[in-house]
């Protein structure tokens, strides 16, 4: 573990909620992008249909990949895999018209990313995936991005996401920090709601935007409210290697369907979580 690392607070004063985002001090507003000028630079960010369930975010790394989170790709209510034929990126939504509309051909989780599993910190580690669509997106002003290291405690990172409230078009929050974390995860101060699963952190280094982190869940800690992120590093790694090999597609194998209650919470070594 190196000297940037470090660990989040005791476990028993996190709370993982779906309520109202708020931003930290010091942390920049949500502002949306609703004309091309604004939205000029992060096409390649689009909304996740889920076969008519609601909807994720995810953004493009590849012409052909999407990087979202792995719950995602499940039903809230039975936990069973979302069929693949249900699911579209639609790049860059903006007001009722996408820059591409595509189809998914495949999904990918992090083999060790389980839906059914307890609710704790090692499954947001783990909640990681990569849907590879039919046709790669080739247009032009509309690229990939580049995906980078895990942030540093402190630094100042950037969230681009749909949520409920504002599912027509996507928004920018600039601003917004690394508030502690442990390998796999991050702990942040970016607004997040409903919609905003999937949704990429960005690291601006250089003048360039890359990817670090994937939002994950929506937490309260000390009554504040945080974002959880999965990190990618080895798990992005992992994920593009299973992907070349044709391995772990969702639509071969999945967990065993378990019954939730929408919007439910129990109890996990001293936690309250409720599923996104």
């Amino acid at each position: 573990m190196g000297r940037n690392w470090w660990h989040f607070p005791a476990l028993a004063g996190l709370v993982v909620w779906l309520g109202a985002g708020l931003a930290a001090a010091g942390d920049g507003p949500l502002r949306a992008l609703e004309n091309g000028d604004a939205a000029k630079g992060w096409q390649a960010v689009g909304r996740i249909e889920l076969d008519g369930r609601g909807f994720c975010t995810g953004a493009l790394i590849a012409p052909d990949l999407v990087l979202t989170a792995a719950h995602c790709l499940f039903d809230k209510t039975s936990g069973a895999p979302v069929p693949l034929s249900g699911l579209e990126f639609l790049a860059g939504w903006r007001n009722g018209r996408a820059e591409a509309y595509r189809r998914v051909r495949r999904g990918i989780v992090h083999p060790e990313y389980r839906y059914d599993a307890p609710d704790d910190i090692a499954r947001v580690a783990h909640d990681l995936a990569l849907l590879q669509l039919e046709q790669a997106i080739r247009l032009p002003g509309l690229r990939p991005f580049e995906t980078g290291d895990r942030p540093r405690m402190g630094a100042a990172v950037g969230v681009v996401s749909y949520a409920e409230g504002r599912s027509e078009a996507p928004s920018l929050q600039e601003v917004c920090h690394v508030l502690a974390g442990q390998p796999g995860v991050v702990m942040l101060s970016c607004a997040v709601d409903f919609g905003a699963s999937g949704a990429p952190v960005f690291r601006v280094e250089g003048g360039v935007p890359r990817i670090v982190s994937v939002v994950s869940a929506k937490a309260a800690w000390n009554a504040r409210p945080v974002a959880l992120g999965s990190t990618l590093g080895a798990s992005l790694a992992l994920l593009q290697a299973q992907l070349a090999a044709g391995e772990g597609g969702i639509a071969q194998s999945g967990p065993p369907p378990r019954q939730f209650g929408q919007g439910g919470a129990r109890e996990t070594g001293g936690a309250r979580f409720v599923r996104p």
